[in-house]
């Protein structure tokens, strides 16, 4: 068997992502507003626990008076480029060890930049066979698209039944591969925890957390 994991939600908490970057954008905004970052970085948090991503940087200058979409277009950047601060539970290292047996393969949504800095920031490129952000072909190649899994097929030699995906998303990450009779297995972490699937879109197999995939899919480590 082929094991393939997604990465935010899956392997960490994307949470953690999410406020450093917002740390990230306060510093960055700090010296151009002239407050303090750390007064900035709440109101960064409270706008988004209330509103969520979409406008959270528009509506933290909003509250001061400015309205300048060029500095928004900049804290979108802050928030993009910086380097995370994440670091990868101890556990899920002695999981990824134990799994080269099995690939382990990684196949993420995203910019491919961003997602790299995430991979470096978790020490985890070590552990994996191979790692596949699928932005990097082309956004018409992000899941449910079976792009970068049949590029791990083509590179492995496995049928589908012979390849599990570990994710987290049921909008998008089992359908596909359910269809082609791949194995699926959700965590029910993050952002995604409680939410109910569609017909079709969950996965086959569920856990509460990743460490506990490999034993369901009858993995010995």
């Amino acid at each position: 068997m082929i094991v393939v994991l997604d990465l935010d939600d899956t392997l960490y908490d994307e949470a953690r992502f999410v406020d450093s970057g917002m740390r990230a954008v306060a510093s960055f905004l700090a010296d151009r507003l002239g407050e303090p970052p750390d007064r900035l970085a709440g109101d960064l948090r409270r706008i988004l626990a209330r509103d969520g991503r979409g406008t959270v940087f528009d509506t933290v200058l909003a509250e001061r008076g400015v309205a300048d979409p060029s500095l928004v277009a900049a804290c979108v950047d802050a928030y993009r480029g910086h380097v995370p601060r994440l670091t990868l539970r101890d556990d899920v290292r002695a999981m990824l060890a134990g799994l080269a047996p099995y690939g382990p393969y990684l196949v993420t949504d995203g910019d491919p930049a961003v997602q790299q800095r995430k991979i470096d920031a978790l020490g985890i490129e070590p552990y994996l066979a191979g790692a596949y952000r699928t932005w990097a072909y082309g956004r018409e190649f992000a899941k449910p698209s079976l792009h970068c899994f049949e590029l791990i097929r083509a590179r492995t030699g496995v049928d589908w039944p012979e390849l599990a995906y570990v994710a987290d998303d049921p909008s998008k990450d089992f359908v596909a591969l359910n269809a082609v009779g791949a194995r699926t297995v959700r965590v029910h972490r993050g952002r995604c925890a409680h939410v109910v699937a569609q017909p079709g879109y969950d996965a086959g197999l569920h856990v509460d957390d990743v460490v506990q995939a490999p034993a369901v899919l009858g993995l010995p480590l």
